[in-house]
């Protein structure tokens, strides 16, 4: 799919602001609505606009404690990461999780909490049950100095073919 310089400018004012109406993004873009809305939908259709969401505010809801944790796993067979990965899918405290190499673990996870009590009951009750689990490495955030969720995309030029 081919991506020009008003693809580039819709997605960057669409991850500012989901909610952006028609008619303000176009304006913003510089095209007339339903050129902008045809827009918006082929970059929908093609998957690179994945979906629409509400980003909430972690702290007001209770939620004051972030941990990455390493996993390590005993075997790495397909299998065994499979039922890791399902099983991880299904926690909703669980908001990434990565393969990742570099390190002495297999997975590198974030999870948001409301508390350490909460935390240890996620740890010992749920993640160190799963099949395979043999070693946890938990980091807590104590400062969050950069958030965001807005991808870069300065390296899309006119007509950068994806």
């Amino acid at each position: 799919m081919k991506l020009d310089r008003i693809d580039r400018r819709i997605l960057e004012a669409m991850q500012r602001n989901g909610r952006v109406s028609n008619l303000e993004l176009a304006e913003q873009v510089g095209l007339s609505p339903t050129p902008c809305s045809r827009r918006v939908k082929r970059l929908e259709e093609s998957g690179i606009i994945r979906r629409h969401v509400t980003l909430l505010n972690q702290s007001m809801l209770g939620l004051k404690l972030t941990a990455y944790i390493g996993i390590s796993m005993d075997r790495h067979t397909p299998d065994r990461f499979e039922a890791f990965e399902a099983e991880v899918a299904r926690y909703p405290e669980v908001m990434e999780c990565s393969v990742v190499t570099g390190q002495s673990s297999d997975y590198l996870l974030k999870a948001v909490v409301p508390d350490m009590e909460y935390y240890e009951k996620f740890l010992l009750g749920r993640l160190t049950r799963i099949a395979g689990v043999t070693g946890v490495h938990s980091s807590f955030e104590l400062r969050r100095v950069v958030h965001r969720t807005e991808l870069p995309l300065d390296h899309i030029s006119d007509q950068t073919s994806l």
